[in-house]
């Protein structure tokens, strides 16, 4: 086989070596970003007028025909292409002959790839945040569908204080708008041009680096050409961010897995998102939010090893960089695969208002018992501890706060009056957490038009 770079070796590169050393088979989902850009370096080259007219229109028109080749399936590799550039060029130059040799004039494979990369995740960021988006209206749906029902609200996995339902819903819809935030603000970081920086020192050529970023969609050029071939931040970023995806994703996924189960009974799947045993015919599995759950450690994992891998580049480029697509693909295509099923399960699924409602018992308002004491003018240090007091007393009568005489009360503390037994209406409780970011249906509505922007 002719290898581009193998002027300067005389032995037969070994098969097995070859083998580990071809990045085909990840890098050829770049082809389209990789011919786009040779379009706008070939461009550049000729504004730059090291390329002749005829030579230009030759190069570009061979760029568009192997563009079509990609975008229709019809793109045939053979054994000789060691990447996506090399398959390009060796293409090239089987439509138009020797004039595609001087498409890589004062351009490196180091600069091309990251420059491909980036390109390619400009495209792969909007299609994320579009899942996303569809999955926090999913649940900004459910939490319009619930309206004032509620649930009671836990913190150490024991039940706490009561809360609305539809608030719970919208507590998983602001980290995944920090998630959205994130990929947006990581834009700014990959729309950088390292095209025209050479394999590491930057391109004899005079092009003009600017005009080929605006031209590629980029909003500026590397401005250091060392720099621009080593750095795989975004890389990492990305993987970052997808991570913190995939965690906010299982956080869910547990609490869901969690509430269908029969000890809690707050939710039930669709069956169209559920599945069953080989073995007994009872179970009903939400398999998906397992799926979801566990492929958040697949995502952890991703960021951790590239991650290593980064940490002791001793120079600009390395063969270690390589590394460096196949985890952003995977962790995209994770992502994509798992995001529009969850959506359609979350919307599917089934609330058992009235198992949410007799979860709610009249312990969870101890801490409405201690601010009812604060209105008499106790201090909230004395009222926690009076009302510690009356939930020890009640345990041990193994009746409810709500049920225990007035004269209890009354001996734990004077200042309990007859009104006391309003506090347990967890309604009531709800409705008096209205500052902004509360539990009270009030405060739930304007975080919903918060979210439409009204």
């Amino acid at each position: 086989m002719t290898i581009l770079w193998g002027g300067r070796f005389a032995q037969k590169f070994d098969t097995a070596a070859w083998d580990l050393n071809s990045s085909l088979p990840v890098d050829q989902r770049m082809a389209i970003q990789d011919v786009d850009g040779s379009l706008a370096w070939v461009n550049a080259l000729h504004k730059a007028n090291i390329l002749l007219d005829e030579e230009h229109t030759s190069i570009a028109l061979g760029l568009a025909a192997i563009k079509e080749e990609f975008s229709s399936g019809q793109f045939s590799f053979v054994p000789s292409d060691e990447d996506i550039h090399t398959a390009v060029e060796r293409r090239l130059t089987e439509l138009i002959g020797p004039t595609a040799g001087k498409l890589h004039t004062g351009r490196s494979r180091n600069n091309q790839v990251t420059t491909d990369f980036r390109l390619w995740m400009l495209g792969a960021i909007p299609a994320l945040d579009s899942a996303l988006l569809n999955f926090q209206a999913a649940l900004v749906e459910q939490a319009e569908l619930a309206g004032e029902a509620l649930m009671p609200g836990y913190t150490h996995l024991q039940r706490a204080q009561p809360i609305l339902l539809a608030h719970w819903w919208l507590s998983h819809y602001w980290p995944l708008q920090r998630d959205r935030t994130r990929l947006k603000d990581l834009i700014v970081r990959v729309s950088v041009l390292p095209l025209g920086c050479g394999a590491l020192a930057g391109t004899p050529v005079p092009v003009d680096r600017t005009a080929l970023a605006v031209s590629l969609g980029f909003a500026e050029a590397s401005p250091n050409s060392l720099d621009a071939v080593s750095d795989r931040d975004f890389a990492a970023e990305f993987l970052f961010c997808a991570s913190m995806i995939g965690i906010h994703l299982s956080k869910l996924a547990e609490q869901i897995i969690l509430f269908t189960s029969t000890e809690f009974g707050f939710f039930e799947l669709s069956d169209a998102f559920s599945t069953g045993s080989s073995l007994m015919p009872q179970k009903k599995n939400p398999d998906v939010f397992e799926l979801t759950r566990g492929k958040s450690g697949t995502l952890l994992g991703l960021l951790t090893g590239f991650i290593v891998t980064l940490k002791g580049l001793p120079s600009t480029y390395d063969k270690d960089l390589q590394e460096d697509k196949a985890p952003v693909f995977t962790a995209t295509d994770t992502l994509l695969t798992i995001l529009p099923v969850i959506t359609g399960a979350l919307r599917t699924i089934t609330a058992k208002l009235e198992r949410m409602r007799t979860a709610i018992d009249s312990f969870m308002m101890a801490t409405d018992l201690a601010d009812y004491l604060v209105t008499k003018g106790i201090p909230f240090r004395e009222t926690h501890t009076i009302a510690g007091n009356a939930v020890r007393a009640a345990g041990e009568k193994k009746i409810g706060l709500d049920e225990m005489p007035l004269e209890v009360y009354q001996a734990l503390s004077p200042a309990f009056e007859a009104d006391v037994y309003q506090v347990f209406d967890p309604m009531r409780s709800v409705e008096k957490r209205n500052a902004i970011g509360g539990t009270s249906p009030q405060s739930v509505k304007n975080q919903i038009k918060q979210i439409k922007g009204e």
